[in-house]
């Protein structure tokens, strides 16, 4: 797109190099930062720029790092989550891919800004073309003497390291990627302590995502406020990478503003629906997220409402934001939709998510290990044709008994999803309830659709 900024050297031949990306730019901005600004100065551009964690929680980055209170001899972590495991979600590996530069810039920066010495980049353990990548492009930073004992010739070590995961989706949880990291089973920890006050091997520890680490050059080098004021929301600024897979003419990776909408996003954008056929639902932020129903309108009519201003317009009219989509009741997510079209039977697409949930639980929790289960159970009665129509009810009962009842956010992952598709297709539901799937729906168990793949 003209005027791209995370994605501006994803064209130039060999992006990933050092010599290619130094002609585009890469480290300008990191030497400025470390010779000629102060760390207070870094951090306070990053709380101005009001950037929301592109990971999926939204929370501002800027605000996590000021949680940092480091005590003597406490020795500060960087930890860049790139477990990029969400069903949907390919963002986060193409930065890794095309623009590795970009990714170890920021964690420079961030590192010199919260007095961090060592950055850890936690990779999905798929990614293995991702991770060679990444340690090419560390190697040839540090031969150029911007990671090392005295990065630009500052008195700052910086160093940054690559560990590979093992394929556990639990792992994105920032607790679980800890122990990993750590040598340890990959299961979330209870908090408190948070990472910033105890993370990784007891210190203090800031995890931001990936895109987050790559948009630390950009801020400071437009200052945070300039940034922020790129994105059409306050308090939710600058741009960000939306990814768009399933029922679109032209799925892939897009950089816009924050705060276009879904419908400007799969129409201007992703070039439309495949083949005209009608939008029936989309996941909005990767398979955690509850399902956007183009046909339902937004519903606020007192002024104190945060979506008034939507009032009476259809849920993809609204604009995609970390507090607009939560007020809708649904999440921003990892910003990576899957569109699906009137061909799609949503108990059936429901069932292929819960069984990705059922294999990732990692168990530690009863609620999740069971509950997760027994969805995909219920579900494959009702897909097979051994549903009742209580079995919709049952659905619901699982899914609040799991919410709020886990260490960690999976089960409630789980289940906000499950109970989006309930509620927003629950005729659906009921019909597979009577009838069983309809024909030309696959009922076996080697059923594989759009949803399954995405990650």
């Amino acid at each position: 797109m003209s005027g791209a900024l995370l994605t501006s050297r994803y064209g130039i031949e060999e992006s990933w190099k050092l010599a290619n990306a130094e002609r585009a730019g890469a480290y300008k901005v990191a030497r400025q930062a470390l010779t000629t600004r102060k760390p207070a100065e870094l951090r306070e551009e990053v709380k101005k720029a009001n950037i929301r964690g592109r990971g999926g929680a939204g929370f501002p980055a800027g605000v996590k790092w000021g949680f940092l209170n480091k005590q003597e001899g406490d020795q500060i972590y960087l930890v860049v989550n790139a477990d990029e495991s969400e069903p949907g979600t390919f963002k986060d590996r193409s930065i890794m891919d095309l623009d590795p530069h970009r990714l170890i810039e920021g964690a420079i920066i961030s590192c010199f800004a919260i007095d961090a010495h060592v950055a850890y980049i936690y990779v999905r353990g798929e990614l293995a073309f991702s991770v060679n990548r990444l340690e090419r492009a560390i190697a040839e930073a540090r031969q150029a003497g911007y990671l090392g004992e005295r990065p630009f010739g500052i008195d700052h070590a910086v160093d940054v390291h690559v560990h590979s995961g093992a394929g556990a989706y639990i792992c994105g949880e920032e607790t679980a990627l800890l122990n990993s990291l750590e040598g340890r089973r990959g299961e979330p920890r209870l908090k408190p302590p948070f990472p910033a006050v105890k993370g990784a091997f007891g210190m203090p520890t800031i995890v931001n995502n990936v895109e987050t680490i790559a948009s630390v050059p950009d801020i400071v080098e437009m200052g945070g406020e300039t940034w922020s004021a790129l994105g059409r929301l306050p308090g939710d600024g600058g741009v960000r990478l939306y990814g768009v897979s399933g029922h679109v003419q032209n799925p892939g990776l897009f950089e816009a503003p924050v705060g276009i909408t879904m419908r400007e996003l799969i129409d201007d954008y992703a070039g439309g629906m495949l083949g005209g056929r009608p939008l029936k639902a989309v996941i909005p932020g990767g398979s955690s997220t509850p399902v956007l129903d183009p046909r339902r309108k937004v519903d606020a009519p007192n002024e104190d409402h945060p979506l008034h201003k939507w009032h009476g317009k259809s849920e993809i009219d609204v604009p995609m934001g970390v507090d607009t989509y939560r007020a809708l009741g649904t999440m921003l997510g990892t910003c990576c939709a899957i569109v699906m079209n009137d061909t799609v039977n949503m108990v059936d697409a429901c069932r292929n998510l819960m069984r990705f949930y059922k294999h990732e639980s990692c168990g530690q929790c009863t609620p999740c290990r069971e509950g997760t289960g027994w969805l995909v159970d219920v579900l494959d009665n009702l897909c097979n044709g051994r549903g009742k129509p209580e079995d919709v009810d049952l659905l619901v009962n699982i899914s609040n008994n799991m919410m709020g009842n886990t260490i960690c956010a999976f089960a409630d992952g789980t289940a906000m999803p499950m109970l989006g598709m309930v509620q927003k297709f629950h005729e659906e539901f009921m019909d597979a309830a009577i009838h069983g799937l309809p024909d030309g729906v696959r009922h076996d168990d080697s059923v594989r659709s759009m949803v399954e793949g995405g990650a």
